[in-house]
């Protein structure tokens, strides 16, 4: 989209490097972190995603990341052992696994998610506060949108 000089096409090159960038930095800490609790990427979506659900299925779990249910279940051998998760059966059919985060999961995640959440308060501390809370303005809107979709 170009509003005929191009203006809105630079502003969005600007904001994909704005978000390239805090990405970078974001993810480097985060890696860190993980480094420090043997824990990957994957593994660390896939505890993030079970803290806000109840409880999920091997093949939800394989589906919400794009794995297959064996590569799912090794994620989730994994996690078990390390005593972030735990598997159950369903109480209406014993053949379902269920899996659930446990409350180290469920610490671990609250642990990271603060790290990365004090670490957008400070680059926001960066900004003028009209900035921010326009920045959050325009947020909220593009959230609310992609949710409608």
């Amino acid at each position: 989209m170009n509003n005929g000089n191009g203006t809105l096409a630079k502003d969005h090159a600007k904001l994909a490097d704005f978000i390239l960038f805090s990405q970078r930095e974001f993810l480097l800490n985060l890696s860190r972190e993980l480094n420090r609790d043997n824990i990957s990427f994957a593994q660390f979506f896939l505890l993030s995603y079970l803290s806000t659900s109840r409880e999920l299925t091997m093949t939800d779990i394989a589906r919400k990341m794009g794995h297959s249910t064996a590569a799912a279940t090794g994620l989730v051998d994994r996690l078990e052992k390390l005593g972030y998760m735990e598997r159950t059966h369903a109480v209406d059919d014993r053949r379902k696994v269920l899996v659930r985060i446990t409350s180290r999961g469920i610490e671990l995640v609250a642990r990271l998610r603060d790290e990365l959440q004090n670490q957008i308060a400070d680059a926001m501390t960066e900004a003028d506060a009209s900035d921010v809370a326009s920045f959050m303005t325009s947020y909220r809107a593009i959230d609310d949108a992609a949710a409608l979709k």
